[in-house]
């Protein structure tokens, strides 16, 4: 646990006590701070052992901060209520800011591939023999790790929810994958987005390093910060591609030449860099080989939930079988448009579709490439062994949200899993 002689003497707000919640109240209690807890869910107030303040109703003056989950939008009433109070909202990464961490810490954050880019530059610190943990947006809660050496590094995937609430994290690394339209529901505009995301740059102090997709820095105006910036585009490659088993794609290319260059910047030599590349497995949900069925490799790509993210999967493999489908999720213009996102379906030998979607992308994919209305993921596999040969690669990347069928794309990729594992 991480602890801190700034929380102590100082009453905090806690609004949210999932598990991230939950660290933070341990972490201030223990040092030496008092909490006040709330979650309007009651089975949540049921199972936290602690004093229990509603913060909605509660007078908030007098509070050091109120610290909420970073899924809490800046509609909600509390946001407004603590600034009558003149009492600041942050999250959890705040906090962590506050404690002063001992080591370096490296930022990642963007639309598509942070959480594979994040991983990968944990696993190259490993590889390296570098004290490092790996928080944020994925792992554990940040501030119910152990602390580092001052040798040691902290990388952290960060989300815009997360960079909205956070205001002095200085990362000295900070990564930006992309953007491309996403979270436009919480966030109103592009612009709005993009600019959550590069406060990442923003927060950085003089001499860090800020590497960035070109396309996001001159598409969305994005400014990297004070110190030295790398384009992803342009680093140079520590290994061939072929020898990445777990980085197929052009899409986990451009996730290897991000953890590539933080590598570098983080005194990581080349050859422990293409030892680390080669010895990297895949995150559960995102292009994750599950192994091979009935004479063909099933690929689990759940965590792939808009077009975007689907598009350079598609390219990965010589002959693919794609099961896509969900509920499909908003871009700018509405609806997010396949034929627009996925210019390059050569790959792709037909298109198996299922829930919410499966109508309007057999429209947008009429005329392009076969396509079968399976409905369900279990009939879209029957689908595809009626009509796969053996050596053909089976893609599930829904290109969509999860929410029509399953509670998120963690159970919807559990399900395919399970679903070959049956065969």
């Amino acid at each position: 646990m991480i602890t801190s002689p700034a929380f102590a003497g100082k009453r905090w707000g806690v609004l949210g006590l999932a598990r991230t919640g939950r660290a933070v109240a341990a972490a201030l209690i223990a040092s030496g701070g008092e909490v006040w807890a709330w979650d309007d869910g009651e089975a949540a107030r049921a199972a936290f052992d602690g004093p229990l303040v509603d913060l909605n109703s509660a007078d908030l003056s007098g509070l050091a901060g109120v610290i909420v989950s970073p899924g809490v939008p800046h509609s909600a009433p509390i946001f407004a209520a603590a600034a009558r109070a003149g009492v600041p909202v942050i999250g959890d990464i705040e906090l962590f800011a506050m404690t002063a961490p001992k080591g370096r810490i490296v930022g990642i954050t963007g639309t598509n591939g942070k959480s594979t880019t994040t991983a990968l530059v944990h696993h190259l610190c490993t590889v390296a023999g570098i004290p490092c943990a790996m928080g944020g947006n994925i792992g554990l809660p940040i501030l119910a790790q152990d602390p580092l050496p001052d040798g040691g590094v902290w990388v952290l995937e960060l989300s815009s929810y997360q960079l909205d609430i956070t205001h002095s994290l200085a990362c000295d690394i900070a990564i930006l994958t992309n953007i491309t339209p996403d979270h436009l529901e919480r966030h109103g505009t592009i612009a709005a987005y993009a600019g959550a995301k590069a406060r990442l740059f923003a927060m950085q102090k003089p001499g860090a390093t800020a590497i960035v997709g070109r396309a996001a820095q001159a598409a969305f105006g994005v400014q990297s910060g004070p110190g030295t910036t790398t384009l992803i585009e342009d680093v140079a490659l520590a290994a061939a591609q072929a020898d990445w088993p777990a980085l197929q794609g052009p899409h986990n290319l451009e996730n290897a030449r991000a953890a590539i260059a933080a590598a570098r910047a983080l005194g990581i030599t080349d050859d422990v860099t293409a030892a680390g590349l080669a010895s990297y497995r895949a995150l559960a949900h995102r292009m994750e080989p599950i192994g091979e069925k009935r004479g063909l490799l099933w690929i689990n790509d759940s965590k792939a939930t808009n077009p975007d993210s689907t598009a350079p999967a598609l390219t990965a493999y010589p002959r693919i079988h794609w099961i896509a489908g969900g509920r499909p999720k908003r871009d700018a213009n509405g609806y997010a448009d396949l034929s627009a996102a996925l210019p390059h379906l050569n790959n792709v030998v037909a298109a198996y579709l299922i829930g919410e979607a499966a109508a309007q992308f057999g429209e947008q994919l009429a005329g392009r490439l076969p396509v079968t209305q399976s409905g369900t993921l279990d009939q879209a596999i029957a689908d595809v062994l009626a009509a796969a040969t053996p050596g053909d690669v089976v893609l599930f990347s829904p290109a969509a949200a999860s929410f029509d069928q399953y509670s998120d794309f963690e159970q919807r990729g559990a399900a395919f899993r399970a679903a070959v594992a049956a065969l």
